[in-house]
């Protein structure tokens, strides 16, 4: 299994050296990466390697003896089958967007029909009543959300501190583990997590656009506490140093690791938030602090539970444009209709999808997953936090959780 895992941690090196995007975090032996530097194979070659390391870590699997190590070949197998279809892609073979997302996230999303969506926007209609187009109240109601731009930085602050706070209540972090938190333009994604490795990350926020009081927790929950920074920290404690499985010494983008650290990160949202304690949160600390009203945090609930419909939105639009059913600009235009944003958000959203592809999945497909499986195991607060624990400190992947939408 060393081999294997050897083996698995230079193939990703070594496509890296391909796509500049796709070694998300490498923090293991230096000499390995100049290896991997030195001899750079073909994409071709990188492919036939990677499925003939999955076929011998596949026919390990039963010989396993205990349920961690068959679970750590099991993520070899899924992980190697998404270096070799990754490999593939770069190379030009062509998939659909469900045989992408299969073969790189283990999973397939559900499709949704406009008439889905006319539901939804039927239902904001209810909640912002009036004359003019609907996008256009929308926006309008939302300006009074935006964060003043003087104030972010301390509002980002506080949220986190809490968001930290409130996991160490349940899950023990190294004592050293830290982060830093920049302001950056000109993304397509409105934050992200850059892991360093040592329990220490850097955490980015976009502010191309101005950001909305009730969006700070979601980010701070998603890249730092318990999210990406603590998904991270716990592979890196419990995996590569403890047991010296080198393979979680690096994480590649396009992989099923992926659905589950997005999805793990979606969930501990509001597993570390119940709906009472984070009104309460807001109302006291984050809208007075960003120099908003308090008395916004109702009507802005009920357009936010009527707006729960569009969770696979982003899923819908991209499967439409990659398949080619779709133009890119028939994709913009339906995304600024039905996500109710002006046509620049809808461009952006668009980059995000032609720069990342079947990865939009990831958030909301994981979020189910991670959901389904976490409420089944416990009905207790106390209880998902274990099951969410052991999910962030194991080999796990999509597949293995095993409820799908």
């Amino acid at each position: 299994m060393e081999a294997i895992a050897r083996a698995y941690v230079d193939l990703v090196l070594q496509i890296g050296l391909h796509d500049e995007h796709y070694v998300d975090a490498y923090y293991g032996p230096k000499e390995w990466r100049e290896q991997a530097e030195q001899h750079k194979p073909s994409l071709t070659e990188i492919a036939s390697r990677a499925t003939l390391f999955q076929a011998e870590a596949k026919s390990l699997v039963s010989e396993m003896e205990d349920e961690l190590h068959r679970m750590r070949a099991e993520f070899l197998v899924k992980q190697l089958g998404a270096v070799a279809a990754r490999a593939e892609m770069l190379s030009g073979k062509t998939f659909s967007f469900d045989e992408e997302s299969l073969a790189l996230y283990d999973v397939v999303s559900p499709e949704h029909a406009d008439d889905h969506y006319d539901s939804v926007l039927r239902q904001v209609e209810t909640i912002l009543p009036g004359s003019g187009p609907l996008h256009e109240r929308f926006n309008q109601f939302r300006e009074k959300y935006y964060v003043p731009t003087e104030n972010l930085s301390k509002v980002f602050s506080a949220a986190i501190d809490e968001a930290r706070t409130r996991t160490k209540r349940y899950i023990d972090l190294a004592p050293h583990e830290n982060f830093r938190i920049e302001y950056v333009k000109d993304q397509v994604w409105g934050a992200y997590n850059w892991y360093k490795g040592n329990s220490e990350s850097l955490i980015e926020v976009n502010t191309d656009f101005p950001i909305a009081i009730d969006r700070v927790i979601d980010l701070c929950c998603h890249e730092g506490y318990p999210g990406h920074h603590v998904y991270n920290a716990l592979l890196e404690q419990h995996l590569a140093k403890k047991l010296g499985w080198m393979e979680f010494t690096v994480y590649p983008l396009f992989s099923p690791q992926s659905l589950i650290a997005e999805g793990t990160a979606e969930y501990g949202i509001e597993l570390t938030f119940s709906h009472q304690d984070r009104q309460k949160f807001e109302r006291e600390v984050l809208y007075p602090m960003a120099g908003l009203s308090p008395d916004l945090i109702r009507h802005g609930n009920a357009l936010k539970s009527a707006m729960a419909g569009l969770t696979f939105i982003s899923n819908d639009a991209a499967k439409r444009y990659l398949d080619g059913k779709v133009s890119r600009e028939a994709t913009i235009n339906w995304l600024a209709k039905y996500s109710l944003i002006d046509h620049k958000r809808a461009e952006q959203r668009v980059r995000f999808i032609e720069a990342n592809r079947s990865y939009v999945i990831t958030y909301n497909v994981g979020k189910y997953l991670i959901a389904k499986y976490i409420e089944a195991q416990a009905p207790t607060l106390e209880g998902r936090w274990q099951a969410f624990e052991q999910i962030l400190k194991t080999p796990q992947t999509p597949s293995g959780l095993v409820a799908q939408p």
